[in-house]
């Protein structure tokens, strides 16, 4: 039996949006019920069916507000930081569960999140991959066996337009690395390099990104030791897999009421 859960989506034109709202509109899970922009958008008010090309009844660009989630169950938001912030805003006015799959987000909207999750269920994560969520796990292992002498590097690789560096996942790696080595990743960090930098240390996670072509994401997790290298890696081949954590993290949180979730809540 379908669970009919009512799905809204701000930053609904975007690559993710896009895509999770055609995956949406395949699934007997979910019916689409709300289609969010900024205000000014050139497409506010058109229909999202014939944007998208699917039946979407009665569902147009609009821009959200609390008002407009009421007729929701679950909203995802994959709008920015700016749009992040007013989808907080409306969600908790509107007291809707709310999945953050959204990066580049500082400590500001970080603290506007945990605020937030006091009072309405809130899902967020840097990568909604299930399989990139099994790497930091996969990450944390290594960190905890492989104690002495291998050197820890993060290499992560996306296409041209992604605005943020580095990643939000390879930022998820390093901090869940440095938070079992017990190091302050303030300190440990070291975010490319250039120039006579010194022998490297033993103390230090090195981070590294790329920005070509149309690259979806991949991320490489590397501990180079004593005459061997182990090299853990997450390669999206397409966005489908962030779109379907996506839902998959909408289908979880619709049953919360409140609290702060990341997908390895979902996972276990």
């Amino acid at each position: 039996m379908a669970q009919d859960i009512r799905l809204a989506m701000n930053g609904a034109l975007g690559r993710m949006g896009r895509r999770i709202l055609s995956l949406a509109a395949q699934s007997d899970k979910f019916k689409i019920a709300g289609a969010y922009e900024y205000a000014g958008h050139p497409d506010q008010g058109k229909n999202l069916g014939q944007l998208l090309g699917f039946v979407a009844d009665k569902v147009s660009i609009e821009p959200i507000s609390a008002e407009a989630l009421k007729k929701t169950d679950v909203l995802i938001d994959f709008s920015g930081p700016e749009g992040t912030i007013q989808s907080i805003a409306e969600a908790l006015s509107a007291k809707k569960p709310l999945v953050i799959g959204s990066t580049g987000l500082d400590e500001k909207i970080q603290k506007k999140i945990m605020a937030a999750s006091k009072k309405i269920a809130i899902l967020d994560s840097p990568n909604m991959s299930l399989g990139a969520n099994f790497l930091f796990e996969l990450s944390r292992l290594a960190a905890a066996k492989l104690k002495e002498g291998y050197d820890i590097e993060i290499i992560e690789s996306h296409h041209r337009l992604k605005k943020d560096s580095p990643s939000g996942t390879a930022k998820k790696i390093a901090e869940v690395i440095a938070e079992e080595k017990k190091w302050d990743l303030n300190k440990a960090g070291r975010y490319g390099r250039q120039g006579l930098t010194g022998e490297r240390t033993r103390d230090e996670i090195g981070i590294h990104a790329v920005r070509a072509g149309d690259i979806v994401g991949e991320h490489t997790v590397i501990f180079g030791g004593p005459g061997e290298t182990i090299e853990l890696k997450h390669i999206a081949l397409s966005r489908d897999a962030f779109a379907r954590g996506a839902l998959v993290a909408a289908l979880f949180l619709s049953k919360k009421r409140t609290g702060r979730f990341s997908m390895m809540d979902v996972l276990k």
